[in-house]
């Protein structure tokens, strides 16, 4: 009769108490392999906690495994992320971390290979990524037609009907009700204010945009953009964070009316959480935007549309302070339909005309609609 050592003993007992789930994963990678014990490693696992160098916070609780591969030992270590305040809040900042782990890991000389790449299900099951590509998003498809179709018209017609008084007060209406505080969100509205200059999206990424060639864009004037929307994001985070549902990219393309006029939205962004200011400067420059080539059709209905939108916006939200916060979302939009990627057609006199009000904008305590006004005199 077989004796077990007590070595083996624990070996049989640390396998018996492997998560399953953590042995399928082991088994995707390493198919011969047997999972013999699985433990957490801390974060600084060889500092005394009292050591200066103690390190106490990363991104994620890693877990060493050891197998037995055609009776070899080998030791695999599986990765995971947490949720932290550091660019790693929302899941898909999480993914991201370990989708290029899994694309770069094999281009560093020595570096710990990686073996496989996966994702948890809500049931607590897992599905290798390992040979997947570019994702997708399935969606339904949503009846209307583009708010900026109304614009196209308006511009041409230089009128406003009665109808578009009433589109205004529609998104103007919804925007007021979806800007719900949410004050337990205070880490995604600092990041939403870090994103504003930092993000590819943001403030830097757009200015990136523009060549030197732009024509009536200096790098002086962007550069003075850059520097006072850096002094904005310390202006507010010095006050009290204002938290809120967003859609983060509510401009005419995301906003559909259908031929009854009611309103439905497409491609939320920034995480759905930041500031109200970012949703109603989105849209708001669009009424400058779409007159910009003939002033006649400013003075003739868009003006009125422009102070329409914010004068419904402010009763219906009662956003005493939203004016306080606008002038760098503002700018960031107004650099967007400024940049010669986004928008090639537009004339060099029009891109500076929107940059001009950037800056007036960033240089004021608090943002006036009445400043508008200055881009077509």
């Amino acid at each position: 009769m077989r004796t077990e050592t007590s070595e083996q003993n624990r070996v049989r007992a640390a396998s018996q108490s492997i998560d399953p789930e953590l042995a399928r994963i082991v088994g995707r990678a390493v198919p011969n392999a047997r999972v013999v014990r699985a433990v957490r490693l801390g974060t600084d696992d060889g500092a005394q906690a009292d050591q200066l160098t103690a390190k106490a916070a990363g991104y994620g609780i890693p877990i060493l495994i050891e197998i037995d591969e055609n009776d070899a030992r080998r030791t695999l270590v599986l990765h995971g992320t947490s949720a932290n305040p550091f660019g790693h809040d929302r899941r898909a900042d999480r993914a991201a971390e370990l989708l290029l782990a899994a694309d770069t890991y094999g281009s560093i000389p020595r570096h710990a290979r990686a073996l496989d790449v996966g994702a948890f299900r809500r049931d607590g099951t897992s599905v290798s990524l390992l040979d997947s590509g570019e994702f997708y998003l399935l969606t339904e498809f949503v009846e209307g037609h583009a708010y900026a179709d109304d614009l196209r018209r308006i511009a041409k017609t230089r009128m406003a009907e009665p109808a578009d008084l009433e589109k205004v007060h529609a998104m103007a209406d919804y925007l007021a009700m979806l800007h719900t505080p949410q004050p337990d969100h205070e880490v995604a509205y600092v990041r939403s204010l870090r994103d504003l200059l930092g993000g590819g999206e943001g403030i830097f990424g757009i200015v990136d945009g523009y060549s030197q060639a732009t024509p009536r864009v200096d790098a002086s004037c962007l550069q003075r953009i850059e520097r006072r929307c850096l002094d904005w994001r310390w202006r507010l985070k010095q006050r009290k964070p204002r938290p809120a549902r967003i859609h983060g990219d509510f401009h005419p393309f995301n906003v559909l009316f259908d031929q009854a006029a009611s309103l439905a939205v497409l491609d939320t962004s920034r995480g759905s959480l930041g500031d109200a200011a970012d949703d109603v400067t989105c849209m708001a420059v669009n009424f400058i935007f779409f007159a910009l080539e003939d002033t006649a059709a400013w003075h003739g209905a868009f003006a009125s549309l422009w102070r329409a939108f914010w004068n419904r916006y402010l009763a219906r939200s009662r956003d005493v302070e939203l004016l306080s916060f606008a002038a760098p979302f503002l700018a960031w939009r107004l650099l967007v339909l400024a940049c010669p990627v986004w928008y090639p057609n537009l004339s060099g006199t029009a891109r500076g005309r929107l940059l001009q009000l950037a800056e007036t904008a960033l240089d004021a305590d608090h943002f006036d609609p009445e400043m508008a006004e200055a881009v077509f005199r």
